[in-house]
Formats: structure tokens, sequence, C-alpha cells
């Protein structure tokens, strides 16, 4: 255990280091941002400001955090749930030296679904780590055997289906199963009223409009760069399209500040941001895939039988952004 926890503070330290984290300590934080920038739920945060593990501050009722304080619990940290802003730090190698320590179920993705999945997991005696990795890096690893699932949203153009053509290109000769998840909203964020009246994929190309894009890999950027693709634009066109980031709340805060005029993202965010509207474009499909092979063993069938529980379903039905209708079912197999 010493050797994977240092294993993932050099990781850390290197990465800060080198100015992948942008910092300002000064900035006050709420505990929805410091939710989403470690992937977790609003609760996980006040539990960890009731056990210590993380300090903030008080302005008013209101609970702030500085970002000297989430980047000290980030690397002081001794959980496995571990999530890291801006950037998807948990890249393939650590992954992959992570899998070499600890042997370990390892579920990819970036959503806070899959965190309280894991720790469902783990209550039921499987020990489940978490990698925040985009949708489209997290097929290659599980293709690569780094990681044994992952959760994607990648939207082909040609097909109009979700993960499937890419589930099929990117783990050739693997059979594989595909199982959902949640629905979920993916849109523009645009700033409050729309002042410019931005409505279609069309709108990126004009010129007086400039947008901050998601990294690529990520399904928001896949479904930008698959329309931008159908409609024959190129990303040159675009004022902003070069400027990326790996945060959903990121891009909307960029928006809501009047940085930008537009970005995308997915309903949930739009809610936690003040001085935005969404305009919602496509019901996207989030999905888990598992290699075939792998179905039948304990970890799966356990991982299964949670997500298809009534204690799992309920958690999330209630919950703005998720809708959970064919929560579990297995949609195809390749």
């Amino acid at each position: 255990m010493v050797e994977m926890y240092e294993i993932i503070y050099n990781y850390i330290k290197r990465y800060i280091n080198i100015g992948w984290i942008r910092m300002d300590n000064n900035k006050a934080l709420s505990t929805e941002q410091v939710a989403d920038i470690l992937h977790v739920s609003k609760s996980t945060i006040y539990d960890l400001i009731k056990k210590g593990e993380i300090t903030s501050y008080k302005v008013g009722r209101k609970v702030r955090f500085t970002q000297e304080d989430v980047d000290n619990y980030i690397a002081k940290s001794r959980s496995l749930q571990i999530a890291l802003s801006n950037k998807a730090f948990l890249q393939n190698d650590l992954v992959f030296e992570l899998n070499q320590c600890c042997k370990n179920f390892i579920i990819c993705g970036q959503d806070v679904i899959l965190d309280v999945l894991s720790n469902y997991l783990r209550l039921n005696g499987v020990s489940a780590l978490r990698a925040y990795i985009g949708s489209y890096d997290s097929l290659i690893s599980l293709y690569q055997g780094k990681v044994q699932v992952t959760a994607a949203h990648l939207w082909d153009g040609d097909t109009d289906q979700y993960n499937i053509p890419y589930v099929r290109r990117l783990l050739p000769g693997i059979p594989a199963v595909i199982i959902h998840l949640t629905g979920r909203m993916q849109g523009f964020y645009v700033a409050k009223g729309n002042p410019k009246n931005i409505k279609t994929w069309n709108d990126f190309a004009r010129e007086d409009i400039t947008m901050i894009n998601r990294e690529k890999g990520a399904g928001s950027r896949v479904l930008l760069d698959e329309n931008l693709r159908l409609l024959g634009i190129s990303g040159r066109q675009i004022n902003g399209y070069a400027n990326e980031t790996s945060s959903h709340l990121t891009v909307a805060s960029a928006v809501s500040s009047g940085e930008v005029d537009v970005a995308i993202g997915s309903e949930k965010i739009a809610k936690q941001v003040d001085n935005i509207d969404f305009i919602p474009i496509k019901k996207e499909r989030y999905q888990l895939i598992v290699k075939k092979d792998d179905l039948n063993t304990h970890e799966v069938m356990t991982m299964l039988k949670i997500v298809r529980s009534a204690t799992f379903k309920k958690e999330f039905g209630n919950i703005g952004g998720y809708d959970t209708t064919d929560i579990g079912k297995i949609v195809a197999e390749t």
C-alpha cells in the first residue's frame, strides 16, 4: 500500500510542478465546485469536512474552500478515490502502475455516478478503484488490459449511435459487452438570456462567437467534432476551438464570467453555475463497457447486481440530469 501511495503522490507532484494545475489560491470555491473537481457528491464533501480531511471556512452560513485547500487534500489524501481538476491526471501510465501494484478492479470514467458505484462495490467486497479518464482514452485502456470497466458517451454521426461503433473500432478482435447506465442531456452553455441567439452547431462558426472546448477524446468534444464534420465546418473556422479544458465546470464558468460565448456540457452542471442558460441538444447514452470474457467474473457480476438494484436506481432517479430508464440493460455485444 505504501508503494501505491508513493506512486500517486509522485505523479501529482510531477504534474503540479510542470504547471498542469492552474492554481488560484485566493479564489473561493463552493461545495458544488469542489465536488465537481474531485468527482464526488456534495455529501462526500461534507463528510470530508466532518472528518477533518479537507480544510474549509465559512462565509456566513456558506462553506467555502481555497484552491490550496483542494490541492492539499489531493496531495495528502490516503483515499483511493482520487480526482484532479482541469486535467485527467490519472492517465494511462499511472493507471498501469496502479494496476500492477494493486491488482484491483479499476473503473474508468468521469461522472459522479461511477464514484457511487465504486463505493457500493467496496461495500460488497470488491476492491474498486477509480480512474478519471475521458471516454476515448478509457476504451484504449480497456483494450490494453489496464482497466476492467470503462464508461463512455461517444456519438457516431454516421449511424446516430452511441458507443457501439467506437467499441468495435477501438477493441478490434476483442468481444465486448455494452451495458446501459444512464441517459444524460448534452447541450450548449450560453450567457443568461442567450444574448447572441446561439441555437445550432452552425452558430459556432460565426465571427462574433467564441467558444471554449473540451479535451480530445471527451464525449462532449466528440459530439462537437462529429457534428462539425457532418456540416463541413473546420475547427479552424471557430474562435476558441483550440482552447481546451477537461472540466464541465470550467467551461460553464468561462461562459458565466463572459470569457467566452458558448461551451458544450451536461445539463446537471448548468444548474450549478450562475448566469448561464442551457440549450438542450442531444440526449446521450452513458454506458459501461466490459470485455465479454470478464462478464461472468465475481467483480462484474457484483457490479451488474448493484446497478440493476432498486436502491441504486432510486439514488439517481431523483437527481436532475439522470434518466435511469433501462439502467443495467445489456444493449449490445460486439
